[in-house]
């Protein structure tokens, strides 16, 4: 029996309930009233997870998150925390009570397939419209007398398929649709498609490679976004219902910040107001749901979510999610001066620069290269070799060979001396105005070293610390564990990013070395101590406020006041401490030294540098057959030619997709992965970071159509019918369970692994029919979620949860919304229209204040 105190009163009555429970989830007889969860009892947060959910399962038992078990970590001081939350007596007939959630509509297959047929339909008839325009203009470039002359033609034809690229999507957005309204329409109907029609080709625009130029602001005007003078936006998410979007004079929006003004709910798609007022700051890695305001002045921090109806009164500066007050001031640069003249001086150079001389430039090459191909095998040109001669297929495999590990040689080349010099006219701390050669340079100089290819081949591995020193990184005390950093990984300068001996980076880490104002930016170094370990999705500030030997959970909040951490954990949005490590995570720590370490870091990178000669050839094979789609469709300059030219593009699509899936599932021998526990110097964890490195940033192209649910099921993926997939990414495909008409937003993330040092831990993930993630939220592994449920935007679902059906989660880390105070628009601010869903309640902690100890994540 567990150990509780005499009495009837709540608290007692709660001990009593709460040690039953916990004492069969942890497997012992007796539970102490005032033994620590995971210190004492040795349980760790996935066996909590489990504990929560069973009390949720009781009635008579108030409900308990996970912050609830990281924040009181003993039964009796949980117990004391939520004996006024004890449920009351049944009400009355009469009292109302709370609807749950509504369940999704069910979908219309016969209009699901129709959607799907029309979005085809599109596509064949834009690619023939672009491979119209492109090759007869290539034909005509080809035809100039000379290299100015060919250059001259090169100018004059890429000006005029850049602006016709760019006017289309407005002219299409205007036709199709006029100007966006709030308002719901079901997905796959008629609505719907011209919707995916303006978002696609609002996303294909080439005007998107200007963003953090003035450009692009008057590009989003032009689609009907109302912005003040001397905005700057660098986020990369470009919004699709841009009537919706209004921001004021003198704002700031940081990279990867989502303000889409759309999203995707209960079968539906959703759209509604975001509303900036001026000189408003948004951090790094946001999402601003529909129906948003912030008032002039206001500020949002980094990792931070305002969720639908939500408002930051003016001169405010909020954090976290959900969204709570703060007194830390983000904007930690001096003002400078920068003019409308000089904004529009830089503008227009940008536009020059890309249409002088990167388009003309590039299509020069192109023509001159394609035209001078040498024929090694046979004779003649390669573009009139039969496709039944043998030498066609050998001059072909020899020109793909030159061509891919050509690149691949002449751009490690480029990335480690260019950068360098481009780097030199910024010194840290300096203040500069904005839109100037140094902002340029610096741009520039992010835009090449973040190069995804290369930290792709060697990432997961001991070489990728090889390739980060050589991109500037100051790695001088690293300690090769193997697995030092994951295969995604960003920066702003790579010259001021520094790690200590012994960290252990996974995917998805944002290094902020820039800060910036209105009118200016800073470069600052970023560093992060010794025998640190990063979980996924973190944007690490400069001036983050930890040392030596933290653990930062997926997600968290950097803190960037107060004192600085060293040996704990920090998890959540805002972060709050938790222990370090568990017994979980340290049972193979005797393989991180001494000679056995040695041995099996050894074999490791043995083993990844055969898993990168293996990936590099099975991208030349991929590269090498779009080179035979291209040299078969290059000798035709008539309608045919442009049939085939419009075919290839569908082709090789389709043969991308199709490649990578058995790819994938040859790797894994066509059975599904299994959960597992494991080290990282396990040949099982080995294998399955070669898994990852299967390419899958093709998907992209197909979210929002019933082609992507097709490509997940090659891959494995138990996927219902109709599932509406946004953006959404899988982690492992075969441990991954979708429901019918379930919706997954932009930026979605289904994550069914965990590293925590040295240890690998996957499981098994379900979504019951009409789920909903929300923008930017993320699923970890051993989740499940019943029918109808909700995880609204930029929420963290923590490892093990067990979501009943129907049900509404929030937040960072995730828990339950129902029942919570709904918080209505502050004064001040100018909120779009109320949504009737409730919000949750404004707290007020300091950033990163210390809490109860608990698990990590």
């Amino acid at each position: 029996m567990p150990t509780a105190r005499n009495g009837a009163g709540p608290t007692a009555v709660l001990e009593k309930g709460f040690a039953e429970l916990l004492a069969d989830v942890v497997s012992v007889q007796q539970v102490p009233l005032d033994g620590h969860f995971f210190d004492d009892l040795g349980a760790d947060s996935l066996m909590m997870a489990h504990f929560c959910a069973r009390v949720r399962k009781r009635p008579d038992l108030p409900s308990v998150s996970m912050r609830d078990i990281y924040q009181h970590s003993t039964v009796r001081s949980l117990a004391a925390a939520l004996a006024d939350a004890v449920p009351e007596p049944a009400a009355a007939p009469d009292t109302p009570v709370p609807e749950p959630a509504q369940p999704s509509p069910a979908g219309s297959t016969a209009r699901y397939i129709a959607c799907g047929a029309a979005q085809l339909a599109f596509f064949l008839g834009y690619s023939y419209l672009v491979a119209f325009a492109t090759t007869r203009g290539y034909a005509w470039v080809s035809g100039g007398v000379g290299p100015v002359g060919v250059y001259g033609r090169a100018m004059v034809f890429g000006s005029a398929e850049l602006i016709g690229l760019s006017t289309f999507p407005v002219l299409a957005k205007w036709i199709l649709i006029g100007r966006w309204k709030p308002r719901e329409f079901p997905i796959w109907g008629l609505t719907y498609l011209r919707f995916w029609i303006v978002k696609t080709l609002v996303h294909a625009n080439p005007m998107v490679l200007l963003i953090g130029s003035p450009v692009y602001v008057l590009y989003l005007r032009a689609l009907g976004a109302r912005i003040g003078r001397h905005v700057t936006i660098l986020s990369h998410h470009v919004p699709v219902c841009t009537d919706l979007l209004t921001i004021g004079a003198g704002t700031v929006i940081r990279k990867e910040s989502y303000f889409h003004c759309y999203r995707a709910h209960a079968g539906r798609i959703q759209t509604g107001t975001v509303t900036l007022g001026r000189n408003v700051f948004i951090g790094e890695r946001t999402v601003l749901d529909i129906d948003t305001a912030m008032g002039d002045g206001a500020q949002l921090g980094h990792t931070s979510t305002l969720q639908r109806g939500e408002a930051v009164p003016t001169g405010q500066r909020w954090h976290g999610s959900p969204a709570q007050r703060t007194e830390f001031d983000y904007v930690r640069v001096a003002p400078a001066q920068c003019s409308t003249l000089r904004r529009a001086v830089f503008g227009v150079l940008s536009l020059a620069k890309t249409m002088l001389i990167t388009l003309p430039l590039t299509i020069s090459v192109f023509a001159v290269l394609w035209n001078g191909i040498p024929v090694l095998i046979g004779r003649g040109d390669l573009n009139d070799q039969s496709l039944a001669e043998p030498e066609f297929y050998l001059n072909a495999l020899i020109l793909s060979f030159v061509l891919f590990f050509g690149f691949i040689v002449v751009g490690l080349a480029v990335l480690v001396t260019v950068p360098r010099l481009m780097h030199r006219s910024t010194k840290p701390g300096a203040v500069y105005p904005l839109y100037g050669f140094r902002y340029a340079a610096h741009r520039s100089v992010a835009r090449m070293t973040n190069l995804r290819f290369f930290i792709w081949l060697f990432g997961d591995s001991s070489y990728i610390v090889h390739y980060l020193r050589g991109v500037g990184y100051d790695l001088s005390h690293v300690e090769q564990t193997g697995s030092n950093f994951g295969s995604a990984l960003q920066h702003e300068s790579p010259f001021l990013s520094s790690f200590g001996s012994g960290t252990m980076v996974a995917d998805g880490l944002s290094l902020l070395n820039a800060e910036y104002s209105g009118t200016s930016f800073s470069v600052v170094r970023t560093t992060i101590g010794r025998q640190n370990f990063l979980g996924n999705f973190i944007a690490y500030p400069a001036g983050g406020r930890t040392g030596d030997n933290c653990l930062l959970a997926t997600k968290v909040m950097v803190p960037l006041e107060g004192e600085i951490r060293e040996g704990v954990g920090l998890l959540g949005s805002p972060c709050f401490e938790i222990p370090r490590t568990v017994e979980r995570d340290s049972r193979f720590d005797d393989l991180r030294s001494g000679d056995e370490m040695r041995r099996r870091l050894s074999a490791k990178n043995r083993y990844n540098l055969r898993s990168m000669g293996l990936m590099l050839f099975l991208r030349w094979v991929h590269f090498f057959v779009l080179t035979l789609l291209s040299l078969a469709t290059a000798d035709r300059v008539d309608w045919v030619g442009n049939l085939l030219d419009a075919g290839f593009l569908v082709c090789a699509m389709a043969f991308t997709a199709a490649y990578y899936a058995l790819v994938e599932r040859c790797l894994i021998r066509f059975r599904p992965l299994q959960p597992q526990v494991r080290s990282i110097y396990d040949p099982h964890f080995w294998h399955h970071e070669r898994v990852w490195k299967v390419p899958d940033t093709h998907f992209n192209a197909f979210n929002g159509t019933p082609f992507k649910n097709v490509m997940w099921r090659l891959m494995g993926v138990r996927l219902g019918r109709r599932v509406f997939d946004d953006g959404c990414y899988l982690t492992e495909r075969t441990l991954s369970a979708i429901g019918d008409d379930c919706n997954l937003n932009a930026g979605s993330k289904i994550q069914c692994h965990s590293q925590e040092d040295g240890t690998f831990k996957s499981d098994r993930i379900t979504l019951g029919a009409g789920c909903t993630l929300g923008v930017g939220a993320l699923v970890h592994y051993g989740v499940t979620m019943g029918d109808g449920a909700v995880l609204a935007a930029d929420s963290f679902l923590m490892k093990g949860e067990d979501i009943p059906a129907h049900a509404c989660w929030s937040g960072n880390p995730a828990a339950e919304t129902a029942g919570r105070r709904p918080r209505t628009a502050p004064a001040g601010a100018a909120p779009g229209p109320s949504p009737a869903a409730p919000t949750p309640p404004q707290r007020s902690r300091p950033h990163g204040a210390p809490a109860a100890k608990s698990a990590p994540h």
